[in-house]
């Protein structure tokens, strides 16, 4: 569980330097440059790598703190719709990312609200906890933070792209990816 932990600190707390240090981060960025990006990177992928060996270990040993019935999956099913064409959105800007500003963040609050209603395990808490925490308070962050242009010409056909791709990409992960990356077949 230490692992884990460790983990989420370090990857939530690189992703969260706009949260507490914005100014600072700015400062840091524009000193270092590309630099930058390989440090931020750097940590980030250790945290994560931290974040799956110790979501591993925990799971030999789970500490069940609640268990939930059966028809609370069906809950996740429904509330993981969003989650893949919210994250399509930031990439595919249309009036989806217009509507609700901050897709990727809107999709991890759903990833993590969701799996609460299926995983009752301390480590499974601790992990979905964790990301649904940071993303509401980068989402506070973000309406005082100045705003940032946006790189990418919307299309018509954007918001197409990201719902139909997004479904696409749930069916996939429920039907097989998940099982394959996590070892857990949810359907």
């Amino acid at each position: 569980m230490t692992v884990l932990i460790i983990g989420l600190i370090l990857f939530l707390g690189v992703h969260s330097l706009s949260i507490f240090a914005h100014s600072w981060r700015i400062r840091t960025v524009a000193k270092l440059g590309k630099s930058w990006r390989a440090i931020y990177s750097i940590l980030s992928l250790i945290g994560l790598v931290m974040i799956i060996k110790g979501f591993g270990e925990a799971r030999l040993t789970p500490q069940i703190i609640y268990v939930t019935p059966l028809w609370m999956h069906y809950i996740t099913y429904v509330l993981m719709l969003p989650v893949f064409p919210f994250l399509l959105a930031a990439y595919f800007p249309g009036k989806i990312k217009a509507v609700i500003k901050h897709p990727v963040l809107n999709a991890v609050k759903f990833w993590a609200f969701a799996h609460l209603f299926a995983n009752g395990a301390l480590h499974e808490i601790i992990l979905f906890g964790s990301f649904l925490i940071w993303a509401i308070a980068d989402r506070i962050s973000v309406k005082h933070r100045p705003a940032t242009a946006v790189t990418t010409t919307p299309s018509k056909y954007n918001d197409w792209i990201a719902v139909i791709g997004g479904l696409i990409l749930y069916g996939i992960t429920i039907h097989w990816l998940h099982y394959k990356l996590i070892g857990v077949m949810p359907v």
